[in-house]
């Protein structure tokens, strides 16, 4: 186990502990930037969604992970982020301008409706935010005009500086833009994390009651929280609806709020790191499951693919697993496997023994 020998303050409100700690970021980015040269577009393709799933991930896990507050309607500011960004490249706007513009408008809609909303809490929370998704998908529809209604909207090709940067004409350039908006992102938010803001985000999920005597607005911290997670999601959204290029009000179903759930929670809630474990879950799974398919049919004749839900009942089974038998997710379990082999041989069996947990509800007693 490294001993990190601390020689000014400053090593206490560092973002990473040493320098093995940020080579290894640069070592991830380094191969990530290089991976269009090591897959097919396939391979590339299903890259680009994962890292449009970890951006979606990182605005659901300020709300979830860090303030402790349940939503089940961030589908519907991803459809806001995509239709404004679409919109407003339709009429001239540049894509350097929209994209921040569609996040904007996701955030700000947000923070308008956290006003009343995160005064709820718990089940009333996630019921106000759903009722909010189900309003949102009937305004796009009414709102013909500038959302296309039923039909649906083109998002326009994205040019910056003369180059291009098509998800099909030019899959390398729409995935590198989409790391560079990923690791931007990132890298802000783990600095808001380390920020007054980011700890009193921490400290309003994990007592309300102490963060009021520490003289923290709750209702204020919550509803900004609201508007940055909201806001992230919006430009995952915006990333979302060019990735597809053309898209309608149905692919920001209920199903994907869900599944932005299991990225979170699967991943590990209260980590960064858990969004990215979380999406690659997300969108691995199903690839894995059609290739098994496949496989299976082709050997022995099992054809699976009439199976209805099998996709939904296998994501089930693997939620249900991790909420009973690792509820810090991925990220936890490589956390527990980490110290596990630092502490090697000396490593106790039950040194990972989960202690008593409370609710909110009882500390606030």
């Amino acid at each position: 186990m490294r001993v990190i020998f601390k020689t000014s303050y400053d090593n206490d409100i560092d973002l990473h502990e040493d320098w093995w700690d940020r080579g290894k970021i640069i070592a991830l980015v380094a191969v990530m930037a290089v991976l269009p040269f090591l897959v097919g577009e396939y391979y590339l393709a299903e890259a680009t969604n994962t890292l449009i799933w970890s951006l979606a991930g990182m605005g659901l896990m300020v709300l979830v992970g860090h303030t402790g507050q349940v939503s089940l309607g961030h589908a519907a500011f991803m459809a806001i982020g995509a239709y404004t960004d679409a919109a407003l490249m339709n009429v001239g706007v540049p894509w350097i301008v929209a994209f921040p513009l569609a996040g904007l408008t996701a955030g700000l809609f947000g923070a308008l409706v956290a006003i009343p909303a995160v005064r709820m809490s718990g089940i009333y929370l996630a019921i106000a935010t759903l009722a909010l998704f189900v309003i949102v998908e009937e305004m796009i529809i009414i709102m013909e005009p500038i959302t296309g209604g039923v039909g649906g909207i083109f998002a326009p090709s994205i040019t910056i500086a003369g180059v291009d940067f098509d998800r099909y004409a030019s899959l390398n350039n729409f995935y590198w833009l989409c790391l560079a908006c990923v690791v931007g992102i990132t890298w802000a938010y783990a600095n808001l994390l380390r920020s007054p803001t980011g700890r009193s985000f921490l400290a309003v999920r994990d007592s309300e009651v102490s963060a009021r005597a520490l003289g923290i607005n709750v209702t204020r911290t919550r509803a900004l929280a609201f508007g940055l997670s909201c806001a992230m999601t919006g430009l995952a959204g915006a990333l979302m609806g060019h990735y597809i290029s053309f898209f309608n009000y149905e692919l920001f179903s209920i199903f994907i709020s869900i599944n932005l759930l299991l990225v979170v929670t699967i991943g590990g809630l209260g980590f960064i790191q858990g969004a990215f474990f979380g999406a690659i879950l997300i969108t691995a799974v199903p690839q894995l499951i059609a290739i098994l398919r496949d496989g299976l049919n082709s050997t022995t004749g099992i054809d699976l693919g009439s199976v209805p839900g099998l996709d939904t009942l296998i994501f089930s089974a693997i939620l249900v697993g991790f909420i009973i038998y690792e509820p810090a997710g991925l990220y936890g379990r490589w956390l527990k496997t980490r110290v596990w082999f630092q502490l090697f041989p000396l490593a106790r069996r039950d040194m990972f023994r989960r202690q008593k947990s409370y609710l909110k509800t009882e500390r606030m007693r």
